[in-house]
């Protein structure tokens, strides 16, 4: 499976699809909004994944959902180096939460 690099506009959207790119990234995240993600989704296919990256945090997984997003890639807001692994299981149960909700 090929994956764009990070996309903000959709010139840069069709350009990853036309070099064959089969999932779609919006990275990092935390420089755009759930609005970016739901204006690319009116003028994308609607069967090419789209994936947030880079800031998602529990809270803000729903308004991405909401908007068009179909997963995340999680990073720091889930995981630090050295940190107990208690602390990565609360975090992980924190998105769980979140996108059940």
């Amino acid at each position: 499976m090929i994956s764009s690099p990070g996309i903000f506009t959709p010139s840069e959207a069709f350009a990853a699809l036309d070099s064959g790119a089969h999932t779609l990234k919006l990275f990092p995240a935390e420089g755009a909004s759930p609005k970016v993600v739901k204006s690319l989704r009116a003028v994308l296919p609607k069967d090419v994944p789209f994936i947030i990256v880079g800031g998602v945090t529990p809270e803000s997984v729903r308004g991405w959902m909401d908007a068009g997003a179909d997963g995340f890639g999680l990073g720091g807001g889930l995981y630090k180096a050295g940190q107990p692994p208690q602390e990565t299981l609360r975090k992980a149960q924190a998105y769980v939460e979140a996108l059940r909700r």
